[in-house]
């Protein structure tokens, strides 16, 4: 039996002359969650194998509307923080040589129910794609899979299963970029509540980072750059130990993200 229905097949079939042709684009969706950096990936239909939330770029698209278009589908968010990292070329991207993914992306279109040669030669083509990274606030998110995947979940990114493709080298290529951009701009917008302690901020950028930092230390830098306001205390137990909440002021915010003031 087809994975898919006719009409889904046949829907695609027509959407893929407007694509361009060997290449695509992969999303690195990253949300922070119970002190845990976490990215959305979707299950594949076919063998259960789990990939990064990506697609194809028609031909009257910019590939940044591409990106942009294929984080709301897969979110349901608009206007995030989006940033391309890298383009992934290797010859052999879709032959990985631990689970021979080019082989199974073959067999997987004929389980969907794809038959027609132009189609099945389409999909067996060398592909290079674009990574982006976005920065999603996880509550507000409401992941959706599309039509190749049976799910769309958030899983830690330090307790992933192994990816298809070279999707675990996208992923560690996002995460790296992401810890170089902390260097220069803040980054805990799109990832903190709307009020936050100075603690919450330095367990994001722990989890980022992948390791502790020193406290004194990293708030003197964090204040230097500016771009928070001082809240009301935390007030959950006596008042000389609450700690103050703090919010971005977004004007400043935005300023850091455009000039890239470093950290």
């Amino acid at each position: 039996m087809n994975l898919l229905s006719q009409s889904q097949i046949v829907a695609f079939e027509n959407k893929m002359e407007n694509f361009i042709p060997n290449h695509s684009v992969d999303c690195v969706i990253l949300g922070y969650e119970d002190q845990q950096l976490k990215v959305l990936l979707l299950k594949w239909k076919m063998h259960g194998g789990w990939c990064l939330p990506g697609g194809f770029i028609f031909k009257d698209e910019d590939m940044d509307d591409a990106a942009h278009r294929i984080l709301q589908e897969r979110t349901g968010l608009h206007q995030l923080f989006l940033n391309q990292f890298y383009t992934f070329g290797n010859q052999k991207r879709a032959e990985h040589p631990t689970d021979q993914d080019g082989r199974l992306i073959k067999e997987s279109m004929t389980q969907l129910g794809f038959t027609k040669p132009a189609v099945l030669k389409w999909f067996n083509k060398r592909f290079i794609t674009t990574g982006y990274f976005a920065l999603v606030d996880i509550a507000k998110a409401q992941p959706q899979p599309d039509f190749l995947s049976a799910a769309c979940e958030w899983r830690p990114v330090n307790a992933l299963p192994k990816l298809v493709l070279d999707h675990n080298e996208i992923l560690e290529k996002a995460i790296v970029h992401l810890r170089h951009q902390l260097n220069y701009v803040p980054l805990g917008l799109s990832l903190l509540p709307k009020k936050f302690t100075m603690q919450d901020l330095q367990k994001l950028y722990e989890a980022i980072l992948g390791k502790p930092m020193e406290r004194s230390n990293f708030q003197r830098k964090i204040l230097k750059l500016k771009v928070l306001v001082r809240r009301e205390k935390l007030m959950s137990g006596a008042a000389n130990k609450a700690p103050y909440l703090y919010s971005f002021d977004e004007n400043s915010y935005h300023r850091l993200i455009k000039e890239g003031i470093g950290f």
